[in-house]
């Protein structure tokens, strides 16, 4: 209960971070310790918390790696991001989280590029009041935001202790 109302007041917490603390006033003194190289993965990059969180992942030297339903819509983050940092490395990939063939083509091609995944941020996520279904006839939201990160992290994971070598 304590701990709730010192959230609620917006109070910083034993962290020095509160409620009401921003992504660059948490990681302002990350960029000292962070390793070279890191690779972030973020679904839902495009919007939002999503963007936000590329945005200072990128400003704080780590490559991001954005998938998106809406290539247009990442695009303009991507531009955003290397407005603020040029030397900022983002790759965009499509993704449909609703389809299975769309998130095996997705695990496919960013192992392809043969990076790392340091950092994986499952963002991305639907709502319907409306029943929808995918095209593998499961309930929309439940494909999306359940089955779809479930296949996401196993297809990557299954390639996981290759990916591992291949980087030594």
């Amino acid at each position: 209960m304590k701990a709730t109302l010192r959230y609620l007041a917006r109070i910083a917490g034993p962290s020095g971070f509160g409620s009401n603390s921003t992504a660059e006033q948490v990681t302002q003194n990350c960029s000292s310790f962070l390793p070279s190289g890191l690779t972030a993965l973020i679904t839902g990059g495009t919007s939002g918390i999503g963007a936000e969180t590329a945005r200072v992942l990128a400003k704080r030297g780590v490559r991001i790696v954005i998938g998106a339903r809406d290539l247009k819509k990442a695009m303009k983050v991507r531009g955003n991001i290397q407005k603020e940092s040029p030397n900022a490395e983002v790759i965009l990939l499509e993704i449909d989280l609703s389809s299975f063939c769309s998130v095996q083509r997705f695990c496919s091609d960013f192992l392809a590029l043969d990076l790392p995944l340091n950092i994986l941020i499952n963002n991305a996520g639907v709502f319907s009041q409306d029943l929808e279904f995918s095209a593998e006839k499961i309930e929309m939201t439940f494909a999306t935001n359940y089955l779809a990160i479930m296949e996401h992290v196993l297809m990557l994971n299954q390639n996981w202790p290759i990916f591992c070598m291949l980087k030594k």
